[in-house]
């Protein structure tokens, strides 16, 4: 298998894995409160991760700044997308949740004052109105989760751009470590404020604590940075639409998922405004 190829598969391994945990934590939460599901998987995930993260020597205060900064908006993505996944389905949810990767070129140029350009007004507008078709506008449109979800797009998108930039000042292994880490202090310290914490300790509730935490998080995340130093970004864009894919249909298989054919459609053009947004940050770069 040439690296190329090798790299490809890794990627889509990945994509897969975060695609079927949309419905594991759909399940997950039935067993445990949305915050108190996070708050254990992302301690799991520090503890885990903290071996790999090269924290001897200290952490400089740059660098905690950049992890709060990143803990921040994953962890009010992870909360709001999990607290969604209560009241919305997770095929919409990931269509949902694809809008970050589009939401992030027009974050970047309000936050780093980058020039506008015709590609992203493109991209926004196909996942505006992929959105729209997605929360299925014949049967009530917009619900609670997909509102919450919405919050999700957002926040991961502002933190993929704030990964750009604090990966040029610091090393990365250690700031994903400071995030997962905080993201597991924030959850845990706003459950008792937002929800009834509740964790019913089943089999279910610890294997999927277990597969999104060690496999969703850690492995993903490891599998991703290896297969993108040896493809395009433009490429890596293409094959990242594969996780929504993985997500709609585990979805389908396992709960019995159906959407409609606007709903695909919708999908569909959420999936091509990610590839026109990617394809003019390759261009650029």
């Amino acid at each position: 298998m040439t690296p190329a190829r090798r790299a490809d598969v890794l990627l889509i391994t990945a994509c897969f894995l975060w695609g079927v945990s949309f419905v594991i934590v759909k399940d997950a939460i039935s067993h445990a409160s949305p915050l108190a599901f996070v708050a254990l998987r992302f301690t799991l995930a520090t503890i885990v991760l903290a071996p790999f993260a090269g924290l001897k020597g200290g952490i400089s205060r740059g660098e905690l700044a950049g992890g709060a900064l990143l803990a921040a908006l994953l962890g009010i993505g992870f909360i709001t997308q999990t607290a969604g996944l209560v009241y919305t389905t997770p095929s919409r949810s990931a269509f949902i949740i694809a809008v970050s990767s589009i939401l992030a070129p027009p974050i970047a140029m309000v936050a780093l004052r980058e020039r506008p350009r015709l590609a992203v007004g493109v991209a926004l507008a196909l996942a505006a109105v992929g959105t729209w078709l997605v929360t299925g506008p014949e049967s009530g449109g917009l619900n609670r989760g997909d509102m919450l979800t919405l919050v999700t797009a957002v926040t991961f998108g502002g933190q993929i751009v704030a990964t750009t930039a604090l990966a040029r000042r610091y090393p990365i292994a250690r700031l994903v470590w400071l995030e997962i880490a905080g993201t597991a202090l924030l959850a845990a310290v706003a459950a008792p404020f937002v929800e009834r914490v509740q964790v019913d300790w089943t089999l279910s509730l610890v294997g999927a604590l277990l597969f999104t935490a060690i496999g969703a998080s850690v492995v993903a995340l490891l599998l991703q940075i290896k297969a993108q130093r040896e493809m395009s970004s433009a490429r890596a864009a293409v094959l990242f639409c594969s996780e929504t894919l993985f997500a709609a249909a585990t979805s389908w298989l396992v709960v019995g998922e159906r959407l409609s054919a606007i709903q695909w459609l919708g999908g569909g053009l959420i999936l091509a405004g990610m590839v026109v947004a990617e394809l003019r940050l390759a261009r650029a770069s």
